[in-house]
């Protein structure tokens, strides 16, 4: 009993504010206040002040309950609570983090801001209250089948059915509009949405943009078709996921070293260069068997399995050496190489990068980095309450996501889209490529260590998403452990905790489809355990989704270097190749236009983008958490300086893992 002083922070967003009434009562251990009327009128990013005069003997403070109700005849208004601070009549500070929309008139109770967790078998007095904000919780964040094969998404047709807090704000709502104004009004003014025929010259294709392009987009239209470049990209294009070390060469893909001795030079033949780690394979057998459009245009497009040979020569160039447009070797797949003509290998290469878009695509980007985020942040909603230490330390890194993966569900990737529009593979394509990308998934790809020796990539230079990508998995990892150490003190405390064990194992069913061959975990036994899943987690949700997503305007602005589609069959003959047949081959004018388009929305940044380690949500209300943000935000400025410096030396630079330019989460 007595006079708690009370302090109410309203969001900064447009329409934050509220005209309706807002009422609070006190939650402690032994009662509930009464209802107390905060007043009517509230003001986007005001902070007001109040005392309460608390008749009932509460006890020790432990929530605070936000009621909203209409005003008189006002209209209904949503509201978004930053947070709730609360002295007690003794002069302790209770901190009520909240940072979510009431949009109805309704309830909602706001716990205590420090990180708890439960233990089996042990006594804690806000359990009976996250059971049941799980239980409404998981009323509104249900499941859906995607696809057979795939990761379970949300149930959402749009984002209006998506739970409030999940849907974009005002000022993203803006910028989508805006850039997709001002993508298209350049390629709407020279008419080229409207051209359903080939390019008459490769150099018509600069015709697309001429206002929005960027100093790297510019470099690749010019070198894009040197073999150090098609090389470089492997490593550090928008794809650097697929390549891997080769020690033999696959029975499928005869290159003997009569073939390959003009690339490799007299001092060398292909076994010793084998020998010596030099080789690299590039294999696309998981596109064997996949549907091909038949809807670009009205046309049938075309799909390749290509396997790519590559070998990185005394001055550390990456060089493709040998293409076979196909996984069955034979007269009708003959082996291409640098020496044939200049055409033959020049679309043997294009046939390569329409391989990597559909791989990109659909699976290192859709896949590996929106749909599996999707899935943490369901799980997360369902499974941990809002004063889990897990909860408060995964939630910046989950904002927007489900709101923009249903959006591309309906605007991208639906039947009738985006993607039949413009992608060789369509959308009928994507089932099966990602059912094949599921069924092959490893624990060990998700971690970048671990992918990058799986791959055999350790030491071959220039590898700048290696590079960059380990110092910021190294940051997050030694950030995760400070949090995880802080609240887990034994590994006990994490085989005990119910909560995070149903999150694990709903990841497990929901998302990984229980898939036991990879090795990903059902449950968490130890808290080394905890940190590498959770490290895994952060990193996939926004250095991976950065360096798959951020250059691509970079590099498929030049549409040669990564076209969408292919409107006639590879070839299967060497000597027939001329440039009307590769201007023949490439996505017709309209294609290219709108594809273009896409890349260049997707490259761009939101007006609310929150970058890597920042957290203006306070969640973490405790003294000690709040010096391991610090440090983690000290050493991502280190990083920061450090890339940078590098990108003053390469020859490219590599921006996209820059800790400035990463986001906290998938929202574009």
């Amino acid at each position: 009993m007595g006079v708690y002083k009370v302090t109410v922070a309203t969001g900064s967003d447009p329409s934050a504010g509220t005209t309706n009434i807002i009422y609070i009562s006190l939650v402690g251990v032994k009662d509930e206040s009464a209802k107390h009327k905060l007043g009517h009128g509230w003001k986007r990013a005001s902070v007001c002040d109040f005392k309460l005069n608390i008749k009932e003997d509460i006890g020790e403070l432990l929530s605070v309950r936000l009621f909203k109700e209409r005003y008189l005849l006002q209209p209904q208004d949503a509201w978004y609570c930053d947070n709730v601070k609360v002295i007690d009549p003794i002069g302790k500070l209770h901190q009520f983090p909240m940072y979510q929309w009431i949009s109805q008139d309704t309830s909602v109770l706001i716990p205590e801001g420090r990180g708890n967790i439960l233990s089996l078998g042990s006594d804690n007095v806000y359990e009976d209250q996250r059971r049941r904000q799980l239980e409404n919780n998981r009323e509104v964040y249900k499941w859906r089948i995607y696809a057979p094969g795939a990761p379970h998404c949300i149930d959402a047709d749009s984002i209006g059915d998506l739970p409030v807090n999940e849907q974009f704000s005002d000022q993203n709502r803006g910028s989508f509009a805006f850039r997709g104004l001002l993508s298209g009004v350049e390629v709407r003014l020279k008419g080229l949405l409207l051209k359903k025929s080939s390019w008459k010259t490769v150099d018509d294709i600069k015709m697309v943009f001429t206002y929005n392009r960027s100093d790297i987009s510019d470099e690749v239209s010019q070198i894009w078709n040197e073999d150090s470049f098609f090389g470089y990209q492997y490593l550090n294009g928008v794809n650097p996921m697929l390549i891997r070390k080769c020690l033999n060469i696959p029975e499928n893909f005869p290159v003997s070293n009569s073939m390959v001795a003009a690339s490799l030079g007299t001092s060398t033949d292909l076994q010793k260069e084998l020998q010596n780690g030099n080789v690299f394979l590039a294999d696309y057998k998981i596109l064997q068997g996949i549907p091909a459009n038949d809807s670009v245009n009205g046309k049938q497009q075309y799909i390749s399995a290509p396997m790519c040979l590559l070998w990185k020569d005394p001055q550390d160039q990456l060089l493709p050496i040998a293409i076979q447009l196909g996984q069955n070797p034979g007269e009708q797949t003959p082996i291409f190489l640098p020496s044939d003509s200049e055409w033959d290998w020049t679309l043997a290469k294009i046939w390569v990068h329409n391989a990597d878009y559909q791989v990109h695509q659909a699976i290192y980007h859709l896949l590996h980095t929106h749909l599996f985020a999707e899935m943490f942040s369901i799980a997360t909603n369902r499974q941990l309450p809002r004063n889990h230490p897990v909860y408060k330390l995964l939630i910046p890194h989950l904002r927007y996501t489900l709101a923009i993966n249903t959006l591309a569900r309906r605007d991208l990737i639906a039947p009738r889209t985006i993607f039949d529009e413009i992608v060789a593979i369509g959308t009928k394509g994507i089932p099966p490529l990602v059912q094949k990308a599921m069924e092959e998934l490893t624990y060990s790809a998700l971690c970048l260590p671990e992918d990058i020796k799986a791959r055999g990539l350790e030491s071959i230079p220039n590898y700048y998403y290696r590079d960059d990508g380990q110092m910021i998995w190294e940051a997050m990892e030694r950030f995760v452990s400070n949090m995880v150490q802080h609240y887990y003190k034994s590994d006990e405390s994490v085989r005990t905790d119910p909560e995070l064990q149903a999150w694990v194992a709903e990841i497990y069913e929901k998302g990984f489809l229980s898939n036991e061959s990879s090795g990903i975990p059902s449950s968490l036994e130890t808290v080394s355990s905890l940190v590498r899943y959770l490290t895994m987690v952060i990193f996939r949700c926004s250095a991976q989704h950065a360096a798959v997503n951020s250059g691509q305007f970079d590099f498929y602005a030049w549409m040669p270097n990564g076209p969408s589609s292919m409107k006639s069959p590879p070839p299967t003959a060497k000597g027939v190749t001329t440039i009307q047949s590769i201007l023949d081959s490439l996505p017709d004018v309209n294609i290219t236009t709108s594809g273009l388009t896409v890349v260049w929305q997707l490259s761009r940044e939101l007006q609310d983008k929150r970058r890597l380690g920042y957290y203006p949500d306070n969640h973490f209300t405790e003294e000690t958490p709040q010096l391991f943000i610090q440090e983690f935000q000290e050493k991502l400025s280190e990083i920061s300086k450090t890339i940078n410096e590098m990108n003053q030396t390469r020859k490219i630079p590599y921006p996209y893992l820059d800790p400035k330019v990463i986001e906290n989460s998938i929202s574009i």
